[in-house]
């Protein structure tokens, strides 16, 4: 039995993966929604946040012998709470990560931050659309809304409580485009053609999160990208496909 976060639609499938060759992982996501999937491959689902210390409760009162975290690439405190878990438990900690996407067209701005973000978009000026969630919604909004030739345009998923934290930090219901991905090339374009977009601001989530399809439309329309990297964390070894990370798992639980 392993402790297995999930945050991604690959994650999902790597899930899967590990219930048929016998581990049974217990799934952690941070949202009901989110679950839905899961519960339908007949995986076991946790829902909500964990710290440290509540995973290790976890991992000691169900025997579990490892930790798999497949959590998002900007889900950076719980990878942290992860290996601290796997550390105090004193179990094997693995790694499992979408392909980083290095190169891109000189038009695509790289920044640290989302406050570096902020700041480049403010410089810039225009329609620009984020699609980079909810959870820094805030950073930009302090920023840019409000401020004489900015529109900032809000892409991100349907929630109730996304649409009221837009209302309360002041985006107007014609700036949000609620929506679920993840988004093909077609879709991608006509959203930046209808709402005029001359500015798109993303994160580095890699080819599986759409990064992809999000850049090429909006270059091929002359958009400027601002492009957020991903948080540098030392995992030690990551894996980015299923089979290696699945034969080290079963070499180190055979050898524990």
């Amino acid at each position: 039995m392993i402790l297995f976060l999930a945050g991604t639609s690959d994650a999902r499938e790597l899930a899967i993966e590990l219930k048929e060759k016998g581990y049974d992982p217990l799934t952690t996501i941070v949202t009901e929604n989110a679950s839905y999937a899961l519960l339908e491959a007949g995986l076991r689902v946790h829902i909500g946040r964990l710290t440290a210390d509540e995973m290790v409760a976890i991992i000691q009162k169900e025997h579990m012998k490892a930790i798999v975290d497949a959590s998002h690439p900007f889900a950076e405190e719980a990878s942290k709470n992860a290996m601290a878990a796997a550390t105090n438990a004193e179990v094997p900690y693995f790694r499992y990560e979408r392909e980083q996407i290095d190169q891109y067209d000189d038009r695509v701005i790289s920044v640290a931050s989302y406050e570096e973000a902020a700041e480049v978009a403010l410089e810039r000026k225009g329609n620009i659309m984020l699609t980079t969630g909810s959870k820094t919604l805030a950073t930009f909004t302090e920023k840019l809304v409000g401020v004489d030739g900015v529109r900032l345009i809000a892409r991100m998923l349907p929630r109730l409580d996304n649409m009221e934290k837009c209302a309360a930090l002041g985006v107007e219901q014609k700036n949000i485009v609620a929506i679920q991905g993840p988004f093909s090339y077609e879709l991608n374009r006509a959203l930046y053609q209808q709402f005029d977009v001359t500015l798109m601001v993303t994160k580095e989530s890699g080819k599986v999160g759409s990064v992809d399809e999000k850049v090429e439309a909006a270059l091929e329309l002359g958009i400027p990208v601002i492009m957020i990297r991903r948080p540098k964390i030392d995992y030690g070894q990551v894996y980015s496909s299923f089979d290696p990370l699945m034969e080290q798992l079963q070499t180190t639980l055979e050898e524990s």
